[in-house]
């Protein structure tokens, strides 16, 4: 008499062979997340150099505001509240004396080079300002037209920063411009920019 294999029970699937379908769906799930990680994982780097390039350049936009009112305060200042007596103050030096390439730099009034240069009617020490933290871009204050590009006049002037954060030899450049009519300085809305994030 020849062996049966036992009688499965009522209801019941036949055992499996080969992979189960844990297994199965554990790979398929494997296969599709990876990829789908990855991508995730590109974009968060994207984001936050993004946003770190980003908050340097708020350093260069808050920077050149805080001069322009500060240039705008000494012409108020100068004139002792008699329009024609109103000056602006002369240009200052830029700080540092070349364009930041990649790196900060931290402003020394020991150096000469600094934000403590000028006199009452020049520079820095006529604006009344200075920085004492690290920054990423050179500033400078000219009076008269500047570079051209702000919308400052000859009867004017503008603030500026300039910088390379990332250091491949692409330069951003940021402006504010002015101009003095009828015995008040008109400062321009807008904001001039190039290569922003580089």
């Amino acid at each position: 008499m020849a062996m049966q294999p036992p009688a499965q029970p009522q209801g019941q699937p036949p055992p499996k062979k080969g992979m189960s379908t844990c297994l199965i769906v554990g790979i398929v799930l494997a296969v599709i997340s990876v990829p789908v990680i990855g991508v995730m994982a590109a974009l968060g780097i994207y984001g936050v150099r993004r946003y770190i390039a980003t908050a340097k350049t708020a350093e260069a936009k808050n920077t050149i505001d805080a001069i322009t009112r500060a240039a705008v305060a000494a012409y108020e200042r100068e004139g002792y509240g008699k329009a024609p007596d109103h000056k602006l103050c002369k240009s200052s030096v830029r700080v540092p004396a070349k364009p930041l390439v990649g790196m900060k730099y931290q402003p020394s009034s020991a150096d000469g080079a600094d934000f403590n240069t000028g006199d009452a009617t020049t520079g820095w020490k006529c604006l009344k300002f200075s920085m004492t933290q690290p920054i990423y871009y050179a500033y400078e204050y000219d009076q008269g037209a500047g570079s051209g590009k702000s919308g400052a006049t000859a009867s004017g002037f503008e603030a500026s920063a300039q910088g390379d954060l990332d250091g491949n030899g692409v330069y951003s450049f940021f402006a504010r411009g002015a101009d003095v009519r009828n015995g008040a300085v008109v400062v321009s809305t807008e904001l001039y920019v190039e290569n922003e994030f580089e």
